[in-house]
């Protein structure tokens, strides 16, 4: 299969989803809140997320479409976290996607609630009467608990925590591992996992997916970290450098350069290598492990 079709065919799958599912922006007080939170959600993106977990699905024989109110949650989270971490108190990031940064455009309080709106919205989506129809609660209950944990103090904040404390400081490689995996690797991972429960997968399934997942997550991040070196600001829409000019820590900052590329590699083999029990419907996976360490944005 052609990976690139696929993703396209996700994407808009994604995003026509997504426009179904947002809230309609109001008249009145309340509205600049709801065009914050649109104007990050729809400003752009891979939708990696939400694909990831319709791919989950569908490599343990489920419906890709079955699973698109927790597919939209998942870049609902995902955007949150990039309003807050763009923010002058986190990151001081001007640029997001090519285009200003929320809070350069609605400023610091605003910027900060649209992100509380649009995790609070993720919760209601999984929560709501689309999601209840067609999946059994306990496997719903499942997936909202470990998608709360990837994105909690135990996963996505509490890497970002530890990535902030780190800044300037010399760690061991075991640190870096632990902000990478918790700060991107576990929403990632929740994103394939929480696909193959929703779409009905055996137990040994979801636990070869997971394993799949969080070998991609961190896969991703290393990539991530490599750009901020070799990428180009034009096509990631982003400034690059900021890593090093922060110190911050990563794969490069802690091992090298050469060795982040081996490591990164290596990961991407390892996913792939988790799912080999699984036949032709899981080789969009396996497809999107080598796009990961491959991608140039």
């Amino acid at each position: 299969m052609e990976l690139k079709p696929y993703l396209s065919k996700k994407r808009a799958i994604v995003d026509q989803a997504l426009r179904g599912i947002f809230p309609v922006i109001p008249k009145g007080p309340a509205a600049d809140v709801v065009k914050a939170m649109a104007y990050s959600l729809f400003a752009g993106g891979k939708r990696l997320r939400p694909i990831l977990c319709i791919a989950g699905a569908e490599a343990v024989g489920g419906k890709g479409t079955s699973v698109l109110p927790v597919a939209c949650a998942l870049e609902l989270i995902h955007t949150y976290s990039l309003i807050h971490d763009d923010l002058p108190v986190m990151d001081n990031d001007d640029l997001r996607r090519g285009k200003p940064t929320n809070h350069k455009v609605f400023g610091e309080a605003v910027a900060l609630l649209a992100g509380d709106g649009l995790l609070t919205e993720a919760f209601r989506l999984m929560g709501g009467s689309m999601m209840a129809e067609s999946v059994e609660a306990p496997s719903l209950l499942r997936v909202i608990r470990l998608v709360a944990e990837a994105a909690g103090y135990e996963g996505m904040i509490g890497g970002q925590v530890v990535d902030i404390q780190s800044e300037g400081k010399q760690v061991e490689p075991g640190i870096v591992e632990f902000i990478h995996t918790r700060k991107t690797g576990a929403l990632i991972s929740a994103s394939v996992a929480s696909g193959a429960i929703l779409g009905g997968g055996r137990d040994e399934e979801v636990e070869a997916i997971t394993l799949y997942g969080r070998r991609i997550g961190l896969a991703f991040q290393v990539a991530d970290d490599i750009l901020d070196i070799e990428g180009d600001s034009k096509t990631l829409g982003k400034r690059v450098g900021v890593d090093a000019g922060k110190r911050k820590i990563t794969y490069p900052s802690v091992v090298g350069l050469a060795s982040s590329k081996e490591i990164q590699k290596d990961l991407a083999e390892q996913a792939v290598g988790a799912l080999k029990g699984f036949d032709e419907k899981a080789e969009p996976l396996r497809k999107l492990a080598v796009y990961i360490i491959e991608r140039k944005r």
